[in-house]
């Protein structure tokens, strides 16, 4: 049965240059709310770049961006953003809790004092990630992924409809890895839509009910069961790549224990 709600994303002809060079081209696409959504690509292929100019953060763009039906200035209390953890100041004096404070000003407003019930909000954000215990923590000090999770828990304290995250795994340890993941999950149940910048394929099938194939093009955009196969993986990432060929294999296997149980 088709939805009758908006999209969550919906774009049209998204192109975003620099200098003479498309990073991102003549984007075409569409996906519904309520979905944990993996964006692939090779280095290069335009990932952070697509999700910046979604989110109106380059110059240079051209095309039509609708998210939940609206345009990003009407909505923009309703978006989450976690951007790459090298962009970020690390030795600014700010504790996890005043980053995680920071997430309930888009709703709030800068100049007014908290509620009782945003200081709840903070401190169930706190418990999910894990970060409690860490709250007075100057940022700085905290291991790689303990920073992750202290955007995401930023994040969830805004109570955002859409999340963007830019590679928020990358280079974490695995406990903050299944943390991060059981979070997001709760989120997608919720009804929220997440989008994540995603550079493991071996993980990709068992993270996301839905993926971006891109290579400064789309390649390929639906459910991970109908989109992440070996013919778009190749025409993503080239056939000379060796992490293709073993996830390749990871696919072939598990098509074929589909298809001894009679599918799933």
């Amino acid at each position: 049965m088709k939805s009758d709600k908006p999209a969550a994303l919906d774009v049209r002809g998204l192109m975003v240059h620099y200098g003479a060079s498309p990073i991102v081209w003549d984007l075409h696409l569409a996906v519904p709310s309520g979905h944990l959504v993996g964006i692939m690509g090779p280095n290069g292929a335009g990932k952070t770049t697509f999700i910046k100019a979604v989110l109106e953060l380059l110059e240079g763009t051209t095309g039509v961006v609708r998210l939940l039906g609206h345009k990003l200035k009407t909505i923009r209390r309703k978006i989450a953003y976690v951007p790459q953890r090298e962009v970020v100041d690390w030795d600014f004096p700010m504790t996890v809790r005043d980053l995680v404070e920071m997430g309930c000003y888009p709703k709030r407003g800068l100049f007014r004092s908290l509620q009782r019930e945003d200081h709840q909000r903070i401190e169930e954000a706190l418990d999910k990630l894990g970060l409690t215990s860490m709250a007075g923590v100057q940022i700085g000090e905290l291991s790689g992924g303990q920073r992750q999770r202290a955007f995401v828990s930023r994040a969830i304290a805004q109570d955002a409809d859409l999340y963007f995250l830019d590679e928020p795994f990358g280079g974490i340890d695995q406990v903050s890895e299944h943390i991060l993941m059981d979070v997001l999950r709760a989120l997608r149940d919720e009804g929220k839509t997440i989008f994540v910048v995603h550079h493991d394929l071996v993980t990709a099938g068992k993270y996301f009910d839905w993926a971006i194939l891109m290579n400064t093009r789309l390649i390929a955009n639906g459910p991970m069961q109908k989109v992440f196969t070996s013919e778009n993986l190749y025409m993503t990432y080239g056939k000379n790549l060796a992490l293709v060929e073993d996830v390749v294999k990871i696919l072939s296997t598990f098509a074929e224990g589909r298809a001894v149980h009679g599918g799933a």
